[in-house]
């Protein structure tokens, strides 16, 4: 009696147990259930969803689904900023592609924020239109907007060529840039092409954890301000590995910059890698820590160059910059520091050394090769604002010709200079 009451207790508890096993387990499953995404729907247009279970939805949306047309002569513009619009507000992560073909499209304006992180996939080519009474700013400008790739195999062609002319004596317009970043936080621009821009080919402006990288940036010699890459008011900024030949600065480094990086540039032509334009407008803000480092510069007007208004408008100090590992092959003014800059030689202050920029902590280490100018140094400082702390260490770059030697010519610049050719010893 007592074994048959045992089994009976023993059949009972593990009934009792197996139940709760199937109850935890059925809970379980509903509490996955729950916490599950819903599969993400198939978007309006060219949008294409994630697969079903994906940890982060990724959709993908083509200009071309939403009536963009490649023969490079219908006005695209409305179809793709109808893409980015349905891009950057998809939930998750998303792309705008951008397939092989020929786009004409006029002023886009990719602004956020975005519901998550973005990338602009170009493949194509977009071609920017000449209708020059379209623009009231630039030609792609990405605003406020974070985490944002653009890439790809593609050409941004700002068919400037076709408007040079135009913009020699149109006074009152301003060109368009082509790419701008404006309020950008952690963005890509990586192996693209810029073509012809009608202005700037990128403006990286009040934005910061930028990198630029594997592009190439190309426009006539003889045009000016259409500038390679032009940094101003942001910090955390790399650009690398790229080709840049314009008419202008290949890399220009504005104020309120800070924390920026140029490494493995050729540059040419062109007329170098500035810091500068300094002074020209009110309430500037300082330039700090920018390295301009491993770059190749061929024949270009200037080589590596800081400059500043002599007449300018704000009180600011540009600090802690440093060139270094530069190859020079016949570049006219490889080393320059101009507190006398004045482009349109109307500058009221002209020769006033009343300049309100500070300039300290330059070094210049490691550059050589070739100057086709007899000056291969000028370092033209302001009486009231000197130039303090200035090193030219291992410096040996000679004047290519036969007919002059090679030279340096320094006002109000102190510092000191170590290895370097004695003729570019001018420091005081």
């Amino acid at each position: 009696m007592a074994a048959s009451t045992n089994n009976t207790l023993r059949v009972l508890f593990t009934l009792m147990v197996v139940c709760a096993a199937v109850c935890t387990a059925k809970r379980t499953v509903a509490k996955a259930g729950d916490l599950a995404p819903a599969p993400a729907p198939l978007g309006a247009g060219g949008a294409t969803a994630a697969p079903e279970g994906a940890a982060r939805a990724s959709r993908t949306f083509d200009i071309s689904k939403f009536g963009a047309t490649s023969d490079g002569k219908t006005d695209s513009t409305q179809a793709v900023q109808d893409t980015w619009t349905s891009a950057c507000g998809a939930m998750g992560d998303a792309t705008m592609l951008i397939p092989k073909g020929d786009y004409l499209v006029g002023p886009l304006y990719f602004s956020g924020p975005c519901m998550g992180d973005i990338t602009i996939q170009l493949d194509g080519i977009l071609l920017g239109s000449n209708d020059l009474a379209k623009y009231t700013a630039s030609w792609i400008q990405v605003s406020h907007v974070n985490n944002i790739v653009i890439n790809g195999s593609g050409t941004l062609d700002g068919q400037g060529t076709a408007v040079y002319t135009k913009s020699k004596t149109d006074v009152v317009k301003a060109m368009p840039n082509t790419l701008v970043l404006f309020y950008v936080t952690n963005g890509t621009v990586s192996g693209i092409k810029l073509l012809n821009s009608k202005f700037f080919h990128i403006n990286i402006d009040t934005s910061k954890d930028i990198t630029v990288k594997d592009v190439n940036i190309t426009a006539p010699a003889d045009v000016e301000n259409t500038d390679g890459v032009h940094v101003g008011g942001s910090s955390n900024v790399r650009i690398t590995n790229s080709t840049i030949g314009t008419g202008d600065d290949c890399v220009s480094i504005g104020p309120g910059s800070d924390g920026v990086m140029v490494n493995n540039i050729t540059c040419g032509p062109g007329q170098g890698i500035s810091v500068g334009c300094l002074g020209r407008y009110k309430d500037e803000k300082d330039v700090s820590d920018v390295t301009v480092r491993d770059c190749v510069l061929r024949n270009t007007t200037n080589g590596v160059r800081i400059k500043s208004y002599e007449d300018a408008e704000s009180v600011l100090t540009a600090s802690h910059l440093t060139f270094e590992n530069i190859r020079m092959e016949e570049v006219a003014n490889p080393i320059i520091i101009d507190q006398y800059f004045c482009p349109q030689k109307v500058c009221p202050g002209k020769r006033s050394n009343s300049s309100h920029v500070s300039i300290k902590n330059v070094t210049f280490r490691n550059i050589s090769g070739t100057s086709s100018t007899p000056e291969a140094v000028s370092l033209l400082c302001s009486e009231t604002q000197p130039c303090s702390g200035v090193s030219l260490i291992d410096v040996n770059v000679e004047y290519a010709g036969k007919n002059n030697k090679t030279m340096a010519v320094c006002s109000n610049a102190k510092g000191t200079a170590k290895g370097s050719l004695q003729a570019l010893d001018c420091l005081v």
